[in-house]
């Protein structure tokens, strides 16, 4: 039991609210490879083929709107 808890609570807090979050938040890049279930490295091959939208980059920080980020999950959800 207190395993389970350890490891719930390793869960970034913008994943465990990512359905709250509204269209207009931004996420970093663990967010987007554990939305994807995917390496980092997967990640950015993925933003180049197009499969997951390019990042963007503000004041040095690279980061994803979630709103671009649930469009591509249900694009990726219907093929």
């Amino acid at each position: 039991m207190q395993k389970a808890r350890a490891a719930s609570a390793d869960i970034p807090l913008a994943l465990k609210n990512y359905d709250a979050l509204p269209d207009s938040a931004e996420v970093r890049l663990p967010i987007v490879a554990a939305l994807f279930a995917c390496s980092n490295a997967t990640v950015w091959r993925r933003v180049r083929s197009g499969d997951i939208p390019a990042p963007e980059r503000r004041h040095g920080i690279t980061s994803w709107r979630v709103g671009r980020l649930r469009h591509a999950q249900t694009a990726g959800d219907a093929t």
